[in-house]
C-alpha cells in the first residue's frame, strides 16, 4: 500500500508514535549531561531508563483493562495530552526526583497508545491492508531510533537537556492536533482485554519461559546500551558532540536488523533465535575489547545495533504462534503482555548496568555482563525449543 493511499489519520498516529519513541530511547544520549546537571551519579542516571520502562511494563495492561470501555478518540487524546505534560514536567524538573516522577507519566501514555494505537490504525483501512497501516505506525517507532534520538541528543548537548524534552512536548502538541482534527470520532472498541485474562496468561509456564527470553534477550544489550554515551566519551575517548552522529549509526543499524530479523524468523524462530542470540552474546562480549578503540568501536556498534532488534520480530512471532496452541482464548494478551517483557528487559538491563558502573568492575565491564544475559536468553531458547520438539506437533511452532 503506497504512502499516498494511507488516509491522514494515519499520519498523525505516525507523529505521535514518532514523539513517544523519542522520548523513550532519547535520554541515553543525554545521561552524562543530566547526571552532571543535576549532580548525581551514573547509576542513579541510569534509574532514569529503568523506571521509564517499568511504567510501560506496569502501566499499560492496568492502564488498558480500565480504559477499555471508554471510546477511542477521546481516550488517545487523553494519552496525548499526558504525553505532553509528561515532557512539559520533566524539562521543568529542578530535582532527580520529580524527573523520575515525570517520566513515569510518558511512560504511562506510552503503553497504552500503542496497545490503542495498533487498532485504531487497523480501523482505518480496509481489512486487506490492516497490516501495513499497523506498520505504518509504528514506522514512527524506528525512524525516532534513527533520526529522532541523535537530533534529540544533538539539541540537549547544544541547549541543555531539558530543551530535548521540550522539543518532544512540542511533537506531542503536533500529534494531538492532528489527531484531533484527522481522526473519525466514530471508531469501534474491541472487547477490552480483562486483567483476569492476563493473569491465565501468566500462568502458562512455556509462555513465561518466552518471556523471559524476550526480557533477557532484549535486555541484555540494554546493560551497556544505556550508558553508551558515557562509554563512547570516557573509554572510546569520543567527544560529547560525536555521541549524537555514532547513534544515527547505532539507529540505521537498528532499522536494517529489524527487517532482516523478521525475514530470518518467519520460517522457524527458535532456529533463529538461537542464532541471533549467540551472535549477540559474541558481539557485546567483543564490544569489551574494542570500546577501547574509535576505528574497532564503530563496526563493533554497528553489528550490536543490527543484532539489538534483529530478535524482535522472532520473539514476538514466536510467542503468538505459542499463545495460539497453549492460551488460544487469549493470543492478544499474550501478545501485548511479550511487549511489556521487552519493556521489562530494558529496565532490567539498565538497572543492572548501573549495578556494574558503580561496582569495582566499572563502565567498561557493561558489555560483557550484558552477554551474560543474553546467554541466559540463549538457554532458554533451547530449553523451549527442546520442549516444542517434545510435545505433540500441534504444539511445535509452526
Amino acid at each position: 500500500m503506497s504512502l499516498t493511499r494511507m488516509p491522514l489519520a494515519l499520519f498523525a498516529l505516525t507523529i505521535a508514535a514518532y514523539a513517544i519513541g523519542t522520548t523513550e530511547f532519547v535520554i541515553v544520549g543525554l545521561l552524562p549531561t543530566v547526571a552532571a546537571d543535576l549532580s548525581i551519579n551514573l547509576p542513579l542516571a541510569g534509574l532514569i531508563v529503568s523506571v521509564y520502562a517499568l511504567g510501560v511494563t506496569f502501566g499499560a495492561p492496568v492502564l488498558t483493562a480500565l480504559t477499555g470501555r471508554m471510546e477511542r478518540k477521546p481516550l488517545l487524546l487523553g494519552l496525548m495530552a499526558l504525553f505532553v505534560i509528561g515532557n512539559t514536567a520533566a524539562a521543568l524538573s529542578p530535582s532527580y526526583e520529580l524527573l523520575l516522577v515525570a517520566r513515569v507519566l510518558s511512560a504511562f501514555a506510552h503503553g497504552v497508545f500503542f496497545s490503542v494505537g495498533s487498532t485504531i490504525a487497523a480501523d482505518l483501512v480496509p481489512a486487506d491492508r490492516r497490516a501495513s497501516a499497523i506498520a505504518m505506525m509504528f514506522m514512527g517507532l524506528t525512524v525516532a531510533i534513527v533520526t529522532g534520538v541523535p537530533m534529540g541528543t544533538f539539541i540537549g548537548q547544544t541547549f541543555g537537556w531539558r530543551a530535548t524534552f521540550w522539543a518532544v512536548a512540542a511533537l506531542g502538541v503536533v500529534a494531538f492536533i492532528g489527531i484531533a482534527a484527522l481522526l473519525p470520532a466514530n471508531l469501534s472498541r474491541a472487547e477490552p482485554a480483562r486483567l483476569v485474562d492476563q493473569l491465565r496468561v501468566l500462568g502458562s509456564g512455556r509462555l513465561l519461559i518466552v518471556y523471559g527470553m524476550t526480557a533477557l534477550g532484549y535486555g541484555g544489550t540494554f546493560v551497556a546500551f544505556t550508558y553508551l554515551a558515557s562509554i563512547l566519551e570516557h573509554i572510546t575517548g569520543f567527544a560529547a558532540s560525536s555521541v549524537s552522529l555514532i547513534l544515527v549509526l547505532y539507529g540505521a543499524a537498528i532499522a536494517v536488523g529489524n527487517i532482516v530479523g523478521g525475514r530470518i524468523a518467519d520460517r522457524d524462530p527458535v532456529k533463529a533465535l538461537t542464532f541471533l542470540f549467540v551472535a549477540q552474546a559474541a558481539v557485546l562480549a567483543l564490544f569489551s575489547f574494542t570500546a577501547l578503540s574509535p576505528w574497532l568501536a564503530l563496526p563493533t556498534l554497528a553489528a550490536l545495533g543490527f543484532l539489538s532488534f534483529a530478535n524482535v520480530p522472532g520473539l514476538q512471532i514466536y510467542v503468538v504462534e505459542l499463545a495460539k496452541k497453549v492460551r488460544p482464548g487469549a493470543v492478544d494478551v499474550a501478545s501485548a503482555l511479550n511487549i511489556a517483557a521487552f519493556n521489562l528487559g530494558i529496565a532490567i538491563g539498565a538497572w543492572v548496568g548501573g549495578l556494574v558502573v558503580a561496582s569495582p568492575l566499572g563502565l567498561g565491564a557493561t558489555p560483557w555482563v550484558g552477554a551474560i544475559l543474553v546467554v541466559a536468553a540463549l538457554g532458554l531458547t533451547m530449553w523451549s525449543g527442546m520442549l516444542d520438539r517434545r510435545t505433540t506437533p500441534e504444539l511445535s511452532p509452526a
